[in-house]
């Protein structure tokens, strides 16, 4: 059993309490405008390429044993790279080889830290990814799983027992706007969301900041209203940032652009589930 990882994140305070590995896979089943890691959208391996660090060398042609476009995602054009701008994005991993590296930061977790699978969309591969929190979970790390919830309720029913913490999102309520942004509807998504609310799981929800999306005063009293009926640890308002546009390039796709949200626009929408 193997599965495609983008990116092991050592090291992280932002992907759950304390310090966290964030194990990110490959694969989503949304299409969110505003993604900073448009890199997970594929569900297979694929060569980013930064055009902004490349001196055109030619040492990428030169190493590669097919030529650069008969690529079979080898992976040597990233290793002599002398500027990286070439990265292999999908490396095959089996549920023991990612236990192996998550266990290394172990010692570092204290008492709030530990893994959080993440992608892309973790709960798309729900085998693999139980057979990695068995693992974790024997071995006394503390587990979140951070997901959108577009997926079947079966999948949450399998993680369940082996997760402490569920990272979700919530990008807003109203349907037609969540299939502007995100190109799918969310009443799967909702519906789960009360269920694992239900089922006495610790959750803690993250509302993007969009501006030109969601930033509506109106919409975000549709979610805190939604959330105040829900067993819900907290609620994070996470703000665009820009920092990701340049991956999209990188991937072959074309971003679409938003404004940063201000200080000030910021601490008003989190006022919203001020309690």
């Amino acid at each position: 059993m193997k599965a495609l990882i983008f990116d092991i994140q050592r090291g992280s305070y932002v992907d759950g309490p304390g310090i966290r590995t964030t194990v990110f896979f490959k694969g989503c089943n949304l299409r969110c405008k505003w993604c900073h890691n448009p890199e997970s959208r594929s569900t297979s391996a694929q060569i980013l390429f930064y055009k902004d660090k490349c001196i055109s060398c030619g040492k990428c042609a030169q190493v590669c044993p097919h030529g650069l476009k008969k690529c079979t995602l080898c992976g040597k054009c990233e290793t002599f790279c002398p500027t990286s701008a070439r990265k292999l994005c999908g490396v095959l991993y089996t549920p023991d080889e990612i236990v192996s590296e998550i266990l290394k930061d172990k010692p570092y977790y204290g008492n709030s830290g530990g893994v959080t699978f993440s992608g892309g969309e973790c709960m798309l591969n729900v085998g693999f990814l139980e057979e990695c929190l068995r693992l974790c979970k024997s071995s006394g790390v503390n587990i979140a799983v951070d997901t959108a919830g577009n997926v079947k309720w079966a999948s949450f029913e399998r993680v369940l027992p082996l997760t402490d913490l569920f990272l979700y999102d919530v990008k807003c309520v109203s349907p037609d706007l969540h299939v502007l942004g995100t190109g799918a509807d969310n009443r799967l998504i909702l519906d789960n969301l009360a269920k694992l609310s239900r089922s006495g799981a610790k959750i803690i929800v993250r509302v993007p900041l969009i501006p030109g999306f969601n930033d509506d005063e109106r919409e975000f009293v549709k979610i805190a209203d939604l959330l105040s009926g829900l067993n819900i640890v907290k609620v994070e308002v996470l703000p665009y940032h820009s920092m990701g546009e340049h991956k999209w390039a990188a991937a072959g796709l074309s971003p679409t652009r938003y404004r940063v949200p201000s200080a000030s626009e910021i601490e008003k929408f989190r006022g919203f589930f001020a309690k």
